[in-house]
């Protein structure tokens, strides 16, 4: 007896209790508890960049001015080697044990390491252990952001309703660039009231200290919002499917995720290639590069970074809103054309000893680089299911910030080895072509679900509007096919009639 083939299972129609309507207290408590917690972790390790200098002359006292500076943006870099491990850790903890916990664990470890850099002595106290000491604070900031700022994207992600998510994820970034000009603002204004001498002595440790009450407030913030959505309804549908996946958890296997994502890992790679080497040229490095390379006031050169991100700000919402009419593939593909476009000039009027062309130039890279950042934080997460989406992102997006971490300083060494300022603009340029490239590759996620999950409301009037929709999606793939078929049967109708003539004209041609 021939052995049947069991009927595959019946795929249940779409219904309006399918899609998950977000409560609006939660969504807006969650992108508050993901937006500032990233902004004060990105205060925390943004602020070294702006303080580099310092740093430079505390802890390397003997080296010469430019390898002091190469020297502490190495200690800024370097960290970024161990983010693939942070990774990698939180991203399994992440889809195993959910995403708030992580989230809670990860600014803890910041706050503390950054409060400790500031405990550091100098090297004319304790000589060679303070660069030492220095360097494991790094190390421990490193891992803890190889979970952060994906494990917020996930979280802002898995709660945002599917019309809203390019709006909401963009203030994840706006909370990082806030940390940004919180740490340098306080910087410019240290340096403004003790000035120079009274600020290396111990002013620097300052901003370094105000790490730990934003650490606390940041938990107590995380600690508060509640599992997402998305995780909770995948843990549901496991305990459907085995009453023990519950007990056991959620695992994860990077063999599949490098097997069946390969596509979604190259473009998340690029994506955030040309994204942060961007975004540590202009945030990170250029205070130095107009204070070490263009004789600018250290204060100075901060302050110009400082307006521009200000003005970055006020954008940062804008971009993430259009993205949700228009899409994500504009943008990147916009923000890449734009710095392989203007870079040189960018860099020619950064170099123009005018504070207004300085000014300009460095807002021409920042506009570019708000078409990048505003579109990241919804982007990335939808390449990837929700059972492993934690991992393969944090995966994937660490082992691209390595080399974007390092940007500060390959751009610093190749302007003290080839005496030429342009450098860096070409290393934008680099950049922006593995963008322009990934545009073309990367899928558009705008007004659709998470990858594997079903869609996701603001509101039970605005679900039934989507249910609306995904019958009308079906209906009009239906006639699609419908006529694609009757163009094939067209086609073979008139091979039939061909074969029959040419069967009539040569009867001994079987």
């Amino acid at each position: 007896m021939a052995e049947t083939t069991p009927a595959a299972p019946a795929v249940r129609p779409l219904e309006i209790g399918d899609i998950t309507v977000i409560d609006n207290t939660k969504l807006k408590k969650a992108v508050t508890a993901a937006a500032l917690g990233n902004a004060m972790e990105w205060f925390d390790f943004g602020v070294y960049g702006f303080v580099a200098f310092a740093l430079g002359k505390v802890f390397f006292p003997d080296a010469s001015p430019a390898v002091q500076t190469i020297a502490a943006l190495g200690t800024f870099s370097v960290p970024f080697l161990v983010r693939p491990l942070g990774g990698v850790f939180f991203g399994v903890m992440g889809d195993r044990f959910g995403r708030q916990k992580v989230l809670s664990l990860t600014i803890i470890i910041m706050a503390i390491s950054t409060f400790c850099i500031g405990l550091i002595p100098s090297y004319a106290t304790i000589g060679l252990w303070a660069p030492i000491l220095l360097l494991l604070c790094k190390l421990a900031q490193g891992f803890s952001v190889g979970g952060e700022y994906t494990g917020a994207a996930v979280f802002v992600a898995e709660y945002a309703p599917d019309r809203q998510r390019g709006f909401l994820g963009s203030w994840l970034d706006f909370g990082s660039i806030a940390g940004f000009v919180v740490g340098a603002g306080m910087v410019v204004l240290l340096q403004t009231m003790l000035g120079e001498q009274t600020f290396l002595d111990w002013g620097w440790r300052i901003p370094f200290f105000v790490a730990g009450p934003l650490g606390f407030l940041g938990l107590y913030l995380r600690h508060a919002a509640e599992e997402t959505p998305a995780f909770t309804q995948q843990l549901e549908r496991m305990e459907k499917e085995d009453r023990d996946a519950v007990q056991e958890k959620p695992t994860v296997s990077f063999r599949e995720i490098f097997a069946k994502y390969r596509r979604a890992l190259l473009v998340s790679i690029g994506t955030v290639l040309v994204t942060n080497i961007t975004y540590y040229m202009l945030l990170t490095y250029m205070p130095t590069y107009l204070s070490g390379s263009l004789g600018y006031t250290e204060g100075h050169g901060v302050l110009i970074i400082v307006v521009v991100m200000v003005g970055m700000l006020f954008v940062q919402p804008v971009v993430g809103f259009i993205s949700d009419k228009i899409g994500r593939k504009p943008f990147l593909l916009a923000g890449s054309v734009g710095l392989l476009v203007s870079a040189i000039p960018a860099f020619w009027l950064i170099g123009s000893d005018n504070t207004g062309l300085i000014f300009l130039g460095l807002l021409l890279i920042a506009v570019f680089l708000n078409c990048l950042i505003g579109i990241m934080a919804a982007t990335l997460p939808a390449l990837f299911p929700t059972r492993i989406r934690y991992s393969a992102l944090a995966s994937s997006f660490n082992v691209a910030i390595i080399f974007a971490g390092l940007t500060p300083t390959v751009a610093a060494w190749l302007v003290e080895e080839t005496e030429n300022l342009m450098m860096p603009a070409y290393y934008l340029m680099a950049a922006s072509l593995i963008g322009l490239i990934t545009s073309f590759f990367l899928p558009e996620t705008a007004n659709r679900p998470l990858r594997g999950e079903t869609p996701t409301a603001s509101s039970r009037r605005e679900a039934k509007v989507l249910l609306q929709q995904a019958y009308e999606h079906i209906e009009q793939s239906v006639q699609d096919v419908d006529a694609e078929i009757e163009a094939l049967e067209e086609k073979l109708a008139a091979l039939r009639v061909r074969r029959q003539s040419l069967a009539d004209r040569h009867p001994d041609i079987e």
